[in-house]
């Protein structure tokens, strides 16, 4: 029998003839690192170009009163505006005082926080799943799933600098994503404490935060809301998956804060003006089949992208890599089948069949109610308003990658035999070359997929690269303008407008008084009125 030093006992096994035979999973072992490292290195390229472009963000659209309003009223006076006479969204006030209280400063590094936040919290996210999982944690796919995700969410898109450049949307559409994230990882530190103290704070900060994302961004509030409900429901301890009820009290008070902050908003009375300008139709058949029909648009529109399919790439490639690290679960932790060795049968087939076909109907459902938020609000063209997809598009683009990490593991854990998977040289004969040769031009041609999508997104960039760089340039140029002409004492200046990213201007209407772009430019610079160049 030939000798085979320790090293060697994790990718070998021993034949019943005494001949040393390769692992099969031994090459996709050494091939997936370098692969995600790759798909890693693409992504956070792109994401460290949309970062730095938030130094070129200049003042357009909303950004003119956000300015004005927080350097003459201050943050709680822009709060109160908000509150009494605007769409009574508090905490997207309160945050946009805070944001703008040094000018463009706070917008300017906005992408930066937002890329660095989401990324760092959707990657402890994976790490603390794993961890309950009782599964090995790969560094490189996870990150590599993270980028591409990040990626994806910001630059495939119709509204790449709305999601990422433009402060408004971002404050109102991007962050409060960032802020579940966060929040849910809060719950699961918590948790992992075991402390009656820490449990508490969390429960009591998630009816906090809550609140404060009841009066950030209604989209947001019934896509989080619909997942929070039925998390809480399936981590009941009656299910057999919890040990206690901390999960599903965290959940109920998360939605009891949604609910506080969404009563608080709809009350105020500037949402009692807004709803005034466009009064809402009782809701009939025929409204309810254009909100289908809106919902259908916004969906096909989505679609059409084809680099999405990089989220479930990227989702497959990271399966695999958990599936093949040598690190096993221990006895009493989750097995290979992702059952819990403590639970029944029938309650980890159920709780796993919920938790596979559950994502689906929650995000139809969210953005349907999002489909018909934006129909009341904005009108037959509301559902063109891409920035509002992004509360539905995370937990879409999440899904799509779960169900990719799923069949990667499944993928994975059927490359060895269950021999060889739990005793390395247990003498079970190994795959014909020919299977192991088709199941690493599958790992190739699942990472040059992933790859793909990414380089994909390039032109996007390239675009959104240009055009925020030039209009900086100019804007730059005319604002020097400007303010040598106030200083010089003159009431009213000229503009030409400089559009970008599908946003308002001034000028976008004939009838001045009914230009708030225009008012709000103005009442920037300080001057009675501007004029069209």
């Amino acid at each position: 029998m030939s000798r085979t030093t320790l090293s060697d006992l994790g990718d070998a096994r021993m034949s019943d003839d005494g001949e040393q035979s390769t692992d099969p999973a031994r090459g996709l072992r050494q091939v997936l690192p370098w692969i995600a490292l790759v798909i890693a290195a693409g992504a956070g390229a792109l994401l460290s170009v949309g970062a730095f472009l938030g130094l070129y963000v200049r003042p357009t659209s909303d950004d003119w009163c956000a300015l004005w309003k927080t350097r003459d009223l201050g943050v709680f006076g822009i709060t109160s505006d908000f509150y009494l006479t605007q769409n009574g969204r508090v905490t997207n006030a309160l945050l946009t005082g805070l944001l703008y209280s040094d000018g463009m400063r706070g917008p300017k590094l906005l992408p930066a926080f937002l890329v660095v936040a989401l990324g760092s919290g959707l990657f402890l996210l994976a790490r603390a799943t794993l961890r309950a999982l009782r599964l090995p944690f790969p560094a490189a796919p996870v990150a590599a799933a993270v980028l591409v995700l990040e990626a994806l969410l910001f630059f495939a898109g119709t509204r790449a600098y709305q999601v990422l450049l433009w402060a408004p949307a971002t404050i109102s559409h991007t962050l409060p994503s960032v802020l579940g994230v966060w929040a849910v990882l809060s719950a699961v530190w918590a948790a992992r404490s075991r402390r009656r103290w820490a449990r508490g704070t969390a429960v009591g900060t998630a009816a906090l935060l809550g609140t404060a994302a009841g009066m950030l961004s209604e989209p947001f509030v019934a896509m989080s809301g619909l997942v929070a409900a039925a998390a809480g429901v399936l981590c009941l301890p009656r299910f057999g998956r919890t040990r206690d009820r901390f999960a599903s009290t965290w959940c109920a008070a998360w939605c009891l804060g949604l609910v506080i902050g969404l009563v608080l908003l709809t009350t105020s009375p500037g949402a009692r003006w807004r709803r005034a300008q466009q009064p809402k139709e009782p809701l009939t058949l025929s409204g309810a089949g254009e909100t289908v029909r809106d919902w259908y648009r916004i969906w096909e529109t989505i679609g059409g992208q084809w680099a999405y399919v990089g989220a479930l790439a990227a989702g497959v490639l990271l399966g695999l890599a958990v599936a093949l690290s040598p690190r096993r679960p221990r006895d009493g932790d989750v097995r290979a089948d992702g059952e819990d060795a403590g639970a029944g049968r029938a309650s980890g087939g159920t709780f796993r069949v919920a938790v596979l076909v559950l994502p689906l109907p929650l995000i139809v459902l969210g953005s349907l109610v999002a489909a018909y938020g934006l129909r009341s609000g904005y009108g037959p063209t509301g559902w063109t308003y891409a920035r509002t997809w992004t509360s539905f598009v995370v937990p879409f683009l999440l899904a799509l990658c779960g169900y990719g990490a799923w069949l990667g593991y499944r993928l994975g854990r059927g490359l060895t035999s269950p021999a060889a998977a739990d005793a390395p040289g247990s003498g079970a004969p190994p795959s014909p070359p020919g299977v192991r040769a088709a199941r690493l031009a599958a790992l190739v041609a699942t990472g040059a997929v992933a790859v793909a999508s990414t380089v994909a997104l390039v032109p996007a960039v390239r675009a959104l690269t240009t055009q925020t760089v030039a209009r900086s340039l100019a804007w730059d140029r005319q604002d020097a303008r400007i303010r040598a002409e106030v200083a010089a004492g003159r009431s009213e200046v000229t503009y030409r407008p400089l559009h970008i990213g599908v946003l308002a201007e001034p000028f976008f209407t004939k009838v001045y008084e009914k230009d708030w772009a225009a008012r709000c430019t103005a009442g920037y610079y300080g001057v009675d009125r501007i004029n069209p160049s």
